[in-house]
């Protein structure tokens, strides 16, 4: 495994060498587990009684194999306590950067000191096991590991099995995607891995790491992939079982309206910092899920150019009962109200405009753009206001940009009521309805249809139709001949039919 010689005089101290060929998830006791696991008395779990009868029976044949050179599996309770830093070898033919030179002449700061009114700490650039709740607060993809390391006893010949002398020198893991990450990378030709000590003697230890399993036969490539589609087919069917083949379809006389949206952008507006509130409001006869909710907020986005991209998707479901007959547009369809603010420095809001959206009626993809205004109130008092204090005149009910709810007469009179055009919010909608008799109209459609080709060669109206049908195909075909031909043709035959 090593060779050990002190560098300062460049005499050969000891020379050692071990090498050892160890498979996935094997293990291999050190001295110290040795010596640990020959008591009985020690042993508290399953696995340190198996490894007691484990070590009982080393000493029963020739004993280890191995001496300086032990494994970690993922069953071990070092596993998640072995100081990861040790990992960190460099090669014999490897040069220092411009950093590390520079980074050589300063002064290390001792470890113990620390700052006592500091009430920030220090933050860790790398996380390598992660709580839970980090994993929830950092929206990161935690996937099951098992890792295995391969341990290096680097203590003095005649000092086998202390603690202080454990090095970590490869850990493997692997999760259920099929990957599998070695750290450090194999050799592969290269220089080997060096390590050196901080001891008096500075030892050197030189590592070396190879693969040495055997390549798959084709054969077994062949079964494996085999295996592989039977297992994909099996899943496959284990989620059309749960999913099942029935079509969710809604009851009869509902029609069923689901809007995939997206607030793209807000242009035109006066101050900075904006955002948008937003609410729909369903007619009479439209209902919708408790859990979907009819209201929202945009994050808050700086404006370049004057405009604001705010990229907000939102998802609306509704259902309308008593739908009539499909093509018929409803009287009354779900509307979306929206608001859009300012925020400044000291957290003071503004109105910036009032707008409303009346969902399309056709299903598809509509990219919409609304206009917005704000009511206005006259005078310079209102104008300071609105710069220094933040604040200006809102409406108490949102649906008077519109007709408002509670309106019940003919005839809606806004007169005194002043408003400033302000800017304008565009939006992108994917709209989907779903009905029965949608279903059932193009069933029927195809009906006629069948029952029409059927007759068509017997019947009198199929004859009549392919008579107009040959006519209408045979004028076309004159009336393009006619086209080509030159225009002194025409006027000559024009000028025969006249003299006739």
């Amino acid at each position: 495994m090593a060779d050990g010689w002190n560098t300062d005089t460049g005499e050969a101290v000891y020379r050692t060498r071990d090498e050892q060929v160890v498979g996935w998830q094997e293990k291999l006791f050190s001295q110290y587990e040795v010596e640990l696991f020959q008591c009985e008395a020690v042993c508290q779990t399953p696995l340190e009684r198996q490894y007691h009868n484990e070590v009982k029976a080393l000493a029963r044949t020739k004993g280890r194999r191995n001496h300086r050179i032990f494994t970690y599996t993922d069953h071990d309770r070092y596993t998640s306590h072995l100081p990861l830093h040790q990992l960190v070898m460099t090669t014999a033919k490897a040069t220092p950067t411009f950093l590390a030179e520079r980074m050589a002449n300063v002064r290390h700061r001792r470890q113990e000191r620390r700052t006592m009114d500091s009430s920030i700490p220090k933050s860790k650039l790398i996380t390598w096991e992660p709580s839970e709740e980090f994993v929830r607060s950092s929206h990161m993809v935690n996937n099951a590991m098992q890792t295995m390391h391969i341990m290096g006893d680097l203590a003095p010949p005649g000092r086998l099995g202390h603690k202080e002398y454990e090095c970590v020198l490869l850990t493997i893991r692997t999760d259920g995607n099929g990957i599998v990450i070695v750290k450090p990378d194999f050799n592969k030709g290269k220089e080997p891995y060096r390590r050196v000590e901080r001891g008096e003697k500075r030892e050197v230890w030189r590592l070396t790491v190879e693969n040495v399993c055997t390549a798959m036969k084709s054969e077994e490539k062949e079964r494996e992939q085999h295996m592989y589609k039977d297992l994909y087919v099996r899943h496959k069917e284990y989620l059309n079982s749960l999913v099942g083949q029935e079509f969710e379809t809604p009851l009869p006389g509902v029609l069923r309206l689901m809007v995939n949206g997206e607030i793209v952008s807000a242009k035109g507006f006066e101050y900075d910092n904006l955002y948008i509130h937003f609410f729909m409001e369903l007619p009479n006869n439209w209902s919708s899920l408790p859990f979907w909710s009819l209201s929202g907020v945009t994050q808050t986005c700086r404006t370049k150019d004057n405009v604001a991209f705010f990229s907000y998707p939102f998802t609306f479901e509704a259902f309308q009962n008593n739908e009539k007959e499909p093509g018929e547009s409803c009287l009354q369809w779900p509307v979306m109200y929206f608001k859009v603010l300012s925020l400044d420095f000291w957290q003071r809001y503004r109105t910036e405009g009032y707008g409303y959206l009346v969902l399309p009626v056709t299903p598809g993809k509509h990219v919409i753009t609304c206009h917005a205004w704000r009511p206005l109130q006259t005078g310079t008092v209102s104008v300071l206001r609105r710069f220094f204090i933040g604040g200006s005149p809102e409406l108490e009910d949102h649906s008077y940009v519109r007709v408002p709810g509670t309106f019940k007469g003919q005839r809606l009179s806004r007169f005194g009521f002043r408003s400033e055009t302000t800017g304008s919010v565009t939006f992108t909608l994917h709209c989907i309805q779903q009905a029965r008799a949608f279903v059932d109209a193009s069933l029927l459609k195809k009906k006629r249809q069948r029952v029409f080709d059927q007759l068509g060669g017997l019947s009198q109206q199929g004859a009549v139709y392919s008579v107009l049908e040959a006519f209408q195909r045979a004028r076309r075909r004159m009336q393009e001949a006619r086209q080509n031909l030159p225009s002194d043709l025409i006027n000559t035959s024009k000028l025969e039919q006249r003299q006739r």
